[in-house]
């Protein structure tokens, strides 16, 4: 019998706030981090790696956090805790007293989500397959038993969300073909678009994008107006007007300066506005939807749980929703929300900035056309080329699409050396190199 011996969490930052990497009207000097989380048994060649995304101070918080989830794991039997990750997440979600300081929210649930991606790292581990194999091996039953449905009922029901799995059942395979025949997931970069980004070097990462196949580009906007509309021109001159440009303000506005600048953008034809306002706000955002229609309304990567994207999809506030890998608690919710979206006909594209969330979210939104929404219509995952190298198995992008990852796992195991070398504050780097 194997069993779970030991767990460990790691303060992880890089320094991207330095060349302006992440940059944005809102965050400014990211400096993007993880709260690492390592699940050891007792079999020294089996291990699982997972962790959640912030930018920077407040990390040690969240790792922090992520231990008290994690220790609860020490003793366990292997075999029953992988087998069964739903009842796994719920008997942890139990603890009142750590639901408590959330609920479902904050530092606790991102700090869940640490710990629970590396119980599903574990159980793709033990199946030796890349996760989003496991999960379109899993069947109806299995993906429904595993997802969070908890207060989603008045939307979506268990037999609703059977249905759904059931009917898309006899053809995943087809759908994996398509994708390996296709050569992969679409998926759109924001590389070149960071605010901080002198103008030289926006021309020349948007020609690198075009020039690597991407039909879909996003720049930040927000800050000003008036440098918004030379930016986009720019934007524009380089990959013309048949190439989507998505625009994202990164919460920075509220609802009326949101609806009037995003209409005095609209010369340049902005696929969608991305996070116009707060991101709890759901008839804020309903109605900037309205008002800056035919441009359509994206939100998602800081929606805290399902609750809220329930509210979202039942208010008609958005046109695309973009959940995030690290903030909603892991695979259990995630699939509950992909479930949603399919109930309501809205396309789910992941929100994927930060270090490490390429590489889960591939996963996602295979699991997702193969085995939930069966279409790729308005569905493209974002990419940024930052911090790949710093994981043992990094996502691959050519032409402009995620190739479908084989390893075994979830590809959130990082190197040794990176976990040296940028452990904060006694890492190499911070100890030598910011001195």
């Amino acid at each position: 019998m194997t069993t779970i011996e030991a767990v460990e969490t790691h303060d992880i930052r890089f320094p991207t706030s330095l060349s302006q990497d992440g940059s944005d009207a809102m965050n400014k000097d990211g400096d993007y981090s993880a709260a690492y989380v390592i699940i050891r048994t007792d079999d020294p060649e089996l291990s699982g790696f997972g962790f959640t995304f912030t930018i920077g101070r407040g990390n040690d918080i969240v790792t922090a956090a992520a231990l008290h989830w994690a220790v609860k794991l020490i003793g366990r039997d292997l075999d029953t805790m992988v087998n069964d990750p739903g009842a796994l997440y719920r008997e942890l979600k139990s603890d009142s007293q750590l639901r408590w300081l959330g609920p479902e929210k904050g530092v606790v649930h991102i700090a869940l989500a640490a710990v629970m991606n590396a119980v599903w790292d574990l159980a793709a581990r033990v199946a030796r397959k890349p996760l989003w194999r496991l999960l379109c091996d899993m069947t109806p039953e299995q993906l429904v038993d595993a997802a969070d449905l908890r207060y989603l009922s008045d939307a979506l029901t268990r037999d609703e969300a059977l249905a759904i799995l059931r009917a898309q059942e006899p053809s995943r395979a087809e759908r994996i073909a398509d994708l390996e025949a296709r050569g992969g997931y679409p998926c759109y970069t924001t590389s070149a678009g960071w605010l901080g980004y002198s103008d030289d070097k926006l021309r020349r990462l948007l020609q690198e994008a075009v020039d690597s196949g991407y039909q879909h580009v996003k720049l930040k906007v927000g800050a000003d107006l008036e440098e918004d509309r030379r930016r986009l021109r720019i934007a524009r001159e380089v990959i013309g007007w048949d190439a989507k440009l998505m625009i994202d303000a990164n919460q920075v506005w509220d609802v009326p300066e949101a609806i009037d600048w995003v209409n005095a953008l609209a010369e340049f034809k902005p696929h969608w506005i991305e996070e116009p306002t707060s991101p709890d706000d759901v008839l804020g955002h309903a109605a900037v939807r309205r008002a800056v229609a035919p441009i359509r309304v994206a939100t998602g990567e800081h929606g805290m749980n399902r609750v809220l994207f329930k509210q979202f999809l039942q208010a008609e506030a958005i046109d695309f929703l973009q959940l995030d890998s690290a903030r909603l608690a892991s695979v259990n919710e995630i699939i509950a929300v992909y479930l949603l979206a399919a109930k309501f006909g809205v396309p789910v594209c992941p929100h994927a900035g930060g270090v490490g969330l390429c590489e889960l979210v591939q996963h996602l939104s295979i699991f997702d056309y193969v085995a939930v929404s069966a279409t790729l219509e308005d569905r493209v995952t974002e990419y940024v080329d930052h911090l790949h190298e710093h994981f043992t198995d990094p996502c691959i992008v050519e032409n402009g699409n995620y190739i479908l990852p084989s390893r075994p796992g979830y590809s959130a195991e990082m190197h040794p050396a990176s976990i040296a070398e940028y452990s904060y504050p006694l890492g190499e780097y911070w100890t030598v190199d910011a001195a």
